[in-house]
């Protein structure tokens, strides 16, 4: 019996798995080997993930990324008594997600007798008899010769646990191995069919076969020092004569032998005496450069603009969530995972933000909101990632608020508002970006994209101004969804373009053309056309250029303003959960869903909350009747007088409103209080609605009147 202990002591040493009983350290196998020592607990992670009876019910610093420490030992318990249909050993925490499959594996166990996780949603593993397959097309050929699309040996052209191929193409073929290989390399960015390119369908399709794509940087970008040339910069004299005696690497740091580098490419340099660039000079560009700027170099003239897809390829960013390049990927096993919110995601950027450093200082004189925010961005010691503490100057607030969180998110309020008089134009709620060569000079795109994610992520209400061509120019969302007339604008341009489109034979189409001829040269468009149906491509080529080329650098400064706190990060992993709140109105406020906003604090007392209870009966009147306009507030005033904001913050509002009672001995002089900086409303016990009524008009109309002084 002793030795038997002893034994079993050995095989569950804390050094060991404690669901597959493995001391193997295999992060590309079985995830990463976890141990906390103040519990005695060793688990690989993608073992954890996979048991079918633990789910992720704490935070991700809790237990093990969110397994709770009992939990595991309730699912160690639990797969003690289930036999592995591979090893016949106990301990078998992996079961087949098939409710009528009985069969249960160990995690290392299950990969040898072809099992396939899927690390996605709920994580389920599915044992050889119920596995997902792929099929081919029927109209599907395959050619010869055929081999692994990643290692180029060659490969049986039958689909099977070791052979997948690509959905998109149908021609990639690739064994498992390889193919997970390469997604351990290359990570969820760069992730993708080796001959088509493709990458939602492919990895979609590769996650549905159980291939695990890390959420993290590419293996060859987390490498130390793996960028360490971009520090380096030009440091060579390529006049054709160099007069510096010490060679042309020589470079002092003033004077006629300082080296100038080309101010446009950056790649050929010069001393200022073999230039001839005299000692207070700072801009020279090189012969190439100079004869591009000039005019006189030769450029390659394009008809044809390229696809949409081609053009936004290098602005999307690296998948990843809130990790730092060398943190390791953390899976998620929570159901929620697959819809995630603009909301949720603007929370944990919020949740990032300095609480505890010194707050950035705005004060606002009058209604220069604009101006304030743009000198705020342009201080040489800006970080967004610091709180506001706002003060209007020429506002008469109540003194305890003059800098609370009430005052920034009035800020914000009216920020957005200007905002969309700045480089917008169109109808309300359906805005595109213009073409402004002194906004571009000033570069106010860039300052307004870092304004727009400065106030989404601190507090600032949503944005619903942008239209949704805009939306797809900026995020490629909804994808493949090719553009139109309609998405020119209201311009003189547009009718032009519009008649090329309606012609109705060769004669009127040439005619069309010629009557835009200004602008077809401009756009790079004019050509020869032999058929009628040239116009199709005529017109795509005019919208593209007039919709995206042109717009190419104030679209690239714009995204580079959003990146700020990295909201263009997420925009771009979840664009279908930002659409809405870029391009749709808020909800109108309703008195049904505004009162649902608050949570009423009654008193302990039983008398006293009786008629707490009965105030909050003439509030929710007191609501009905701003909803129909029977007073003279509206439910936005309301909601400003609480808690600053007119409408629900796109982050949300932090603490959520709550009401609570002042029990004044005198109602004549019973006014409702605020507290913004807490969203926190106090109401007044007062005996009939009448009073109540009279007394939240004059409250919150006399806030409206003072700040709009």
């Amino acid at each position: 019996m002793r030795r038997k202990i002893r034994r079993s002591e050995q095989e569950y040493s804390i050094d060991c798995c404690a669901l597959c009983k493995l001391s193997e350290n295999c992060p590309d196998k079985y995830g990463e080997k976890i141990t906390l020592k103040s519990h005695e607990l060793t688990v690989h992670y993608f073992c954890l993930l996979m048991s079918s009876g633990v789910y992720q019910r704490g935070e991700e610093n809790e237990g093990i990324y969110g397994f709770l420490v009992d939990d595991i030992k309730q699912e160690i318990r639990r797969s003690s008594r289930l036999k592995c249909v591979v090893c016949k050993k106990n301990g078998a925490s992996v079961g087949c997600y098939v409710k009528s499959c009985q069969k249960k594996v160990h995690f290392p166990c299950g990969k040898q007798h072809q099992f396939i996780f899927q690390f996605t949603d709920l994580f389920p593993s599915y044992c050889k008899n119920h596995s997902p397959t792929q099929s081919l097309p029927p109209s599907s050929c395959v050619t010869e010769p055929l081999s692994c699309s990643v290692c180029l040996d060659p490969i049986e052209p039958v689909l099977s646990y070791y052979v997948l191929k690509c959905p998109a193409c149908n021609g990639s073929w690739f064994h498992r191995d390889c193919v997970q290989n390469q997604a351990h390399s290359a990570a969820m960015f760069f992730f993708k069919c080796t001959l088509c390119n493709n990458k939602d369908m492919f990895q979609h399709e590769m996650l549905r076969m159980g291939i695990y794509i890390p959420e993290r940087d590419a293996a060859w970008e987390l490498e130390d020092n793996a960028y360490g040339e971009l520090l380096q910069v030009y440091q060579h004299c390529d006049a054709n004569k160099c007069l510096a005696h010490r060679g042309r690497e020589y470079s002092s740091h003033t004077g006629l032998f300082q080296i100038l580098r080309c101010m446009l490419c950056g790649s050929r340099g010069t001393h200022r005496k073999c230039a001839s660039i005299k000692v207070f000079e700072t801009n020279w560009a090189c012969e190439d450069c100079a004869a591009a700027v000039d005019g006189t170099a030769s450029l390659p003239r394009h008809n044809t603009s390229p696809p949409a897809g081609d053009r936004r390829r290098n602005v999307c960013p690296k998948r990843s969530l809130n990790m730092t390049p060398r943190q390791s990927p953390i899976v998620c096993k929570r159901p929620s995972l697959s819809g995630r919110s603009s909301r949720e995601i603007l929370q944990e950027l919020n949740g990032q933000l300095s609480k505890h450093s010194p707050s950035m200082s705005v004060v606002v004189n009058g209604n220069k909101v604009l101006e304030s925010a743009v000198e705020l961005v342009k201080k040489s010691d800006f970080n967004p990632s610091h709180a506001l503490t706002v003060r209007f100057s020429s506002s008469r607030h109540t003194p305890n608020h003059a800098t609370g969180p009430g005052n920034t998110r009035r800020f914000l309020r009216l920020l957005v508002q200007q905002l969309q008089n700045t480089i917008f134009d169109g109808p309300d709620g359906d805005k595109n970006l213009i073409l402004d060569a002194r906004a571009l000079r000033e570069d106010v795109y860039f300052d307004v994209g870092c304004l727009l994610s400065l106030s989404l992520v601190h507090g600032g209400p949503p944005l619903g101004f942008f239209s949704r061509t805009l939306y797809q120019c900026l995020f490629n969302f909804p994808r493949d969804n090719p553009l139109t007339v309609d998405d020119i604008g209201n311009t003189v341009f547009k009718n032009k373009v519009k008649k090329i489109q309606q012609s109705k034979s060769l004669e009127e189409l040439r005619e069309a053309m010629q009557f835009a001829s200004e602008y077809l040269e401009v756009t790079g468009c004019m050509r020869p056309v032999e058929k009628l149906s040239d116009k199709d491509t005529l017109v795509e080529d005019i919208v593209s250029f007039h919709v995206i080329t042109r717009m190419h650098f104030p679209f690239q400064r714009f995204r580079d303003g959003l990146k700020t706190l990295g909201v263009l990060d997420q925009v771009l992993m979840f664009p279908g959960a930002f659409v809405d709140l870029f391009c749709s109105s808020p909800d109108k406020l309703t008195a049904e869903n505004l009162a649902a906003l608050f949570t009423v604090q009654f008193s302990d007392q039983e008398e006293t909350a009786a008629k707490e209870s009965a105030v909050v009966t003439f509030w929710r009147h007191y609501l009905l009747e701003c909803e129909v306009g029977k007073c003279a507030t509206s439910l936005e005033d309301v909601l400003i007088f609480a808690t600053s904001a007119d409408v629900v913050p796109a982050v949300g509002f932090s603490p959520s409103p709550t009401i609570s009672f002042l029990h004044p001995l005198d109602p004549s002089s019973a006014f409702p209080e605020r507290q913004p900086s807490s969203n926190h409303l106090l109401l007044p016990v007062v005996s009939s609605y009448q009073v109540f009524k009279k007394h939240m008009e004059y409250a919150v109309c006399q806030l409206t009147v003072l700040q709009s002084i």
